[in-house]
């Protein structure tokens, strides 16, 4: 098939989209399908022979004037869509999702001519651009990984006022994503928890939705048996998501004895952010180590195998990379049963733990039993890996996706165009 994958920030440091979209583009191009990359900056790293369209915007939110000016272009911003793009952030409007669609839009018409792509793949864009690309007689299918209605749930949870709503509300397309994803051909999701979640916000029924799991690069995460542990607990995530649940982490580490310590791998810890907040009012600065340096896939791998035991406190997961990575690392992962968190770690306590959410005792509880048994932790994180290797293979994705790729043509072709 050829394959247009889209994709509005591709680097794999933008979080888990970002190595969905490298790491199908890899498979599909293995298998022998042409695959093509529309991705806006920063921009993704991808295997050799897999084209690359750079679709730029201005990268304007969240810089402060006159830093949203590139003195090299200085005209730049007098595009329509660059002023709109400006005007908007200015008001804590993220528009980059928006734009990155119309931009593509406007160029689609030549590129279709081009390569006469069979299927377009939205990683969860779901711009009004989308709309035009459909109706130019492509199929687009997108994968929703979890309503973004659920990050900003969390961040009500954490400051309920409502200046904090209306920025939260501004901030988030939801409204765009609502009307745009039940028009497309085609939603597929990463687990059934997500699914349930799409039919709750997007009301596209669940048996319309099928699942296709992430996989995890087991030739890369792996374990590293000669290194040292220097933790007993690794946390790899971004912090300041308020539904990562570094409140109740932090709170069950304070509920251990001080000899317990915790490693957290984030790149984009700010100073005045969460974790340092909630170190101090914890009292865990002797316990808590920080890495906030942006890390290689190589490093993140030593990291993991520097800790026994891996963390995963989120209150709500698509699918959960730092789960099913720190588990191809051989670690038994501690998380809560919440979202696709159960599908990736197991409800069986083979591969790991699961704890009620936002529970600190239990969590802390569940690090001082595996602790006490370091062979049962070792036996554990051995099934973990394994379970890596049979569940979660990203050529087993990339195949599950052309499945839906192809039905979806059929069906595209069967039936007439929805207004």
């Amino acid at each position: 098939m050829r394959i247009a994958l889209l994709t509005y920030r591709g680097n794999m440091f933008c979080g888990g989209q970002g190595i969905y979209a490298a790491c199908l583009a890899r498979e599909w191009h293995r298998a022998g399908h042409e695959v093509h990359v529309f991705a806006g900056p920063p921009l993704p790293e991808l295997e050799p022979g897999i084209p690359l369209h750079v679709i730029p915007n201005d990268n304007v939110f969240g810089a402060e004037h006159p830093d949203w000016l590139d003195p090299k272009r200085p005209f730049s911003l007098l595009k329509p869509l660059s002023l709109w793009e400006l005007g908007v952030s200015r008001f804590g409007v993220f528009p980059e999702m928006q734009t990155f669609g119309l931009r593509l839009l406007m160029r689609w018409k030549r590129f279709q001519e081009k390569y006469r792509f069979d299927v377009v793949f939205d990683n969860q864009c779901l711009s009004w651009g989308l709309l035009g690309i459909r109706a130019s007689g492509v199929p687009v299918v997108s994968v929703i990984h979890h309503p973004l209605h659920i990050d900003r749930e969390a961040d009500f949870t954490i400051d309920p006022r409502l200046v904090k709503k209306i920025k939260r509300t501004l901030y988030f397309p939801l409204f765009m994503q609502q009307q745009v994803a039940p028009r497309l051909d085609r939603i597929v999701t990463v687990s059934q928890a997500s699914r349930v979640e799409i039919e709750r916000y997007f009301g596209i029924p669940q048996k319309e939705i099928p699942v296709v799991y992430n996989g995890t690069d087991a030739e890369l995460f792996r374990p590293v048996p000669e290194l040292e542990k220097e933790t007993d607990l690794i946390f790899v995530g971004r912090t300041e998501d308020r539904k990562k649940g570094i409140g109740t982490m932090l709170e069950a580490l304070s509920l251990l004895p001080e000899r317990v310590r915790l490693k957290i791998v984030d790149g984009r810890i700010p100073e005045d952010g969460l974790v340092p907040k909630l170190v101090r009012r914890y009292r865990l600065e002797n316990r808590v180590v920080l890495r906030k340096e942006m890390l290689s896939t190589e490093e993140l791998v030593r990291q993991y195998s520097t800790a026994r035991i891996a963390l995963v406190p989120s209150f709500f997961e698509g699918f959960g990379f730092p789960a099913s990575e720190a588990m191809a690392c051989g670690l038994p992962v501690i998380a809560n049963a919440a979202g696709a968190l159960p599908e990736v770690v197991g409800s069986d306590g083979h591969a790991g733990r699961l704890v009620p959410p936002r529970d600190a005792r239990a969590t802390a509880d569940a690090v001082a039993d595996l602790l006490a048994e370091p062979g049962r932790a070792e036996a554990m994180g051995r099934r973990a890996r394994e379970r890596v290797l049979s569940v979660f293979r990203w050529s087993d994705a990339a195949a599950g996706l052309v499945e839906v790729f192809e039905e979806t043509r059929r069906a595209a072709h069967r039936r007439p165009r929805a207004a």
